[in-house]
């Protein structure tokens, strides 16, 4: 079988609470193509320099940085969004990312909602590195919702030049992955593969544990020629173990290319 050419990246969230270089080690471990950097409170996660070392030292390389945008992170890289996304940027250039994933605002950072859309694409403007916003999901508490994002969590409302689909966003929105993809269209530029059961909380489960269409998005990658980023980002702090942690990002890795590589040798030849 072929394996298309998207490369198969390791978030460093997946191995939280271990720290960030604990990431790198799996991923060069396991035959990862690259990571993507979470930047969190995880000095390392902050520090360029450190990054390109570890980078370096275990020969894998850094595919994409993820903005700080949590609300664990408010203080990371300063309190203004903008500066933290202008920080984004410079790493990616620095480290050879290609990619800067985002979140949309939160509905309170009130400017920041506002100008967000322009601003997002004033900054892709300024740069080869894409800005890929994230799907979110509404915030549930038994038969309460509310809506945290703005412009809104539902990425594919607005104008941006790229995407990232988030597969277990979709299933805590409960919304229809396949069909948010389709909205996409062209401009899906960046995934996160995780599963989930449509819970309230944001699962983040090993594809192939949980209800989303993970083999069928893969697939359909494969027979697009997506020339994107698929990134393991997986919830693995139940872990008993660093080897049950590192065994649960090897099945992740292992259902990725299997299913990315299944559909390529299903395509007719040309």
């Amino acid at each position: 079988m072929r394996i298309p050419d998207a490369k198969v990246a390791l978030s460093t969230a997946s191995v939280y609470p271990e720290p960030t270089a604990t990431a790198f080690e799996i991923a060069a471990r396991l035959g990862y193509d690259g990571v993507e950097v979470m930047v969190w409170n995880d000095p390392v996660s902050q520090d360029i320099e450190a990054l390109r070392r570890l980078s370096d030292h275990h020969r894998i390389p850094i595919l994409a940085v993820h903005a700080p945008c949590l609300l664990i992170t408010q203080r990371v890289w300063s309190t203004d969004p903008w500066v933290k996304l202008q920080r984004a940027r410079a790493a990616a250039e620095k480290l050879g990312a290609t990619t800067v994933v985002v979140h949309p605002p939160f509905r309170w950072q009130r400017q920041y909602s506002r100008d967000f859309v322009q601003g997002i694409w004033r900054m892709a403007n300024e740069t080869d590195v894409r800005f890929a916003v994230e799907n979110m999901y509404p915030w549930r508490y038994r038969d309460r919702e509310m809506l945290a994002y703005a412009p809104d969590w539902d990425v594919t409302k607005d104008d941006y030049r790229h995407f990232t689909i988030d597969l277990s966003h979709a299933s805590t929105a409960r919304t229809d992955a396949m069909q948010m993809i389709d909205r996409m269209g062209d401009r899906l530029g960046h995934v996160h593969l995780a599963d989930g059961n449509g819970s309230a909380k944001d699962e983040h489960l090993v594809p192939g544990r949980g209800g989303q269409p993970c083999a069928e998005v893969l697939e359909r990658l494969a027979l697009s020629g997506f020339d994107g980023h698929v990134v393991i980002e997986v919830n693995t702090r139940r872990a008993m173990s660093g080897a049950e942690r590192e065994a649960d990002l090897a099945e992740a890795l292992a259902f990725t290319r299997l299913h990315l590589a299944s559909a390529a040798a299903k395509a007719p030849r040309t």
